[in-house]
């Protein structure tokens, strides 16, 4: 189960998304059975979206923060189909990095994401993960996660 008093000591709030995306024909999640999975989610900080290619506009540090926005974001559109307390575990999760040619460190910048779910899963936050190196992504986001979370 998630840790909110985990998520707190980070700085976050539990604030659960609404189901139906308010722009876009699809859902932030849907629960089939005992997963839920999420469409992708960016970086969204206060508003704004990180934005920029990783190893030109942005370091791997700031690339692995944006990844920990957009895991915080999976799990609030998670949140909009399950109880936090539902939340058990990450099945997947596929990170797409915005990177500048040649950048070959996409396992650094995701590794934000998967120490973030460590803190707040313990070894449930381990599930198998891919990390793209992408040329471009919506909003021109850093980061760009889709996740499935094993739920109660």
């Amino acid at each position: 189960m998630i840790s909110l008093q985990a998520l707190r000591e980070r700085g976050y709030e539990w604030l659960p998304t609404q189901e139906h995306h308010p722009v876009h024909p699809l859902r932030n999640a849907q629960q089939v059975g005992d997963e839920v999975d999420v469409s992708g989610q960016v970086p969204f900080e206060n508003g704004v979206v990180i934005a920029g290619k990783i190893g030109r506009d942005l370091s791997p540090e700031k690339g692995a923060r944006a990844a920990e926005l957009c895991a915080l974001h999976c799990l609030y559109a998670a949140g909009a189909v399950v109880d936090p307390d539902g939340i058990i575990g990450v099945r997947r999760m596929t990170v797409y990095v915005n990177v500048a040619p040649g950048f070959t460190e996409t396992s650094t910048v995701a590794n934000g994401a998967s120490q973030f779910l460590i803190d707040l899963l313990g070894e449930a936050g381990k599930g198998t993960r891919v990390a793209v190196g992408v040329a471009e992504l919506p909003l021109n986001a850093a980061v760009e996660i889709e996740m499935t979370f094993i739920v109660l």
